[in-house]
């Protein structure tokens, strides 16, 4: 039977909130009824965040991490190795690697992984330019932080076909996460050992 609403409002409120990952009917009419109970202010400086950031948010030129400038405060720092790419999935996993504070290179932000089941392929990837930024030269080794499953390793491999006759180096990081696990929600002293002890990368899935 169909969850009758007192109010128009609300109903259109908890289907909204409801859309969102994770999110089931029940913990969006919590949230919902949360929000009803704050001031006014607060409701609007909560709805004024996503608004502010989905029209000023900006994703750096260089790497692809989210950023308030053009380029990321990574890319843009100096003290930084540029040398050294470390390639990941999503800006959770930038964060995640960050936290252990095991990794002084710069970054490359795919937004997401080869996964032909959910229709995204290497050319909805930011693959080629990964490949431009080592061609351009300088790099010395790009580091594949994919999540240890089939469409990280799938990925890992079509990168590698990708870069095997550039200069640089090829790596993975070591297997302390485990397998199926996703990079974000590895602990930071795992995480961080397997920057430290990654491998070089033999094209092997």
């Amino acid at each position: 039977m169909n969850q009758q609403y007192p109010s128009v409002l609300l109903e259109k409120a908890v289907n909204e909130f409801a859309k969102l990952p994770g999110i089931g009917s029940k913990t969006a009419m919590r949230l919902v009824l949360h929000l009803l109970r704050q001031d006014v202010q607060a409701v609007e400086s909560f709805g004024q965040s996503l608004i502010t950031l989905k029209h000023d948010v900006k994703y750096c030129s260089v790497c692809h991490n989210i950023s308030d400038t053009d380029v990321c405060e990574i890319c843009s720092d100096m003290q930084r190795d540029h040398s050294t790419i470390c390639v990941v999935e999503n800006i959770q996993d930038v964060m995640a690697i960050e936290n252990t504070h095991q990794y002084k290179g710069v970054y490359h932000v795919l937004g997401g992984v080869i996964s032909p089941m959910d229709g995204v392929g290497p050319s909805d990837l930011q693959i080629q330019t990964l490949v431009e930024r080592v061609e351009d030269g300088g790099v010395r080794e790009v580091i594949l932080a994919l999540s240890p499953t089939m469409e990280g390793d799938t990925t890992n491999f079509y990168i590698y076909r990708k870069l095997e006759n550039a200069a640089a180096r090829i790596s993975v990081i070591a297997r302390g996460v485990a397998q199926n696990d996703e990079l974000q929600y590895t602990d930071e002293v795992t995480l961080g050992r397997s920057i430290v002890n990654r491998v070089v990368f033999t094209g092997q899935m």
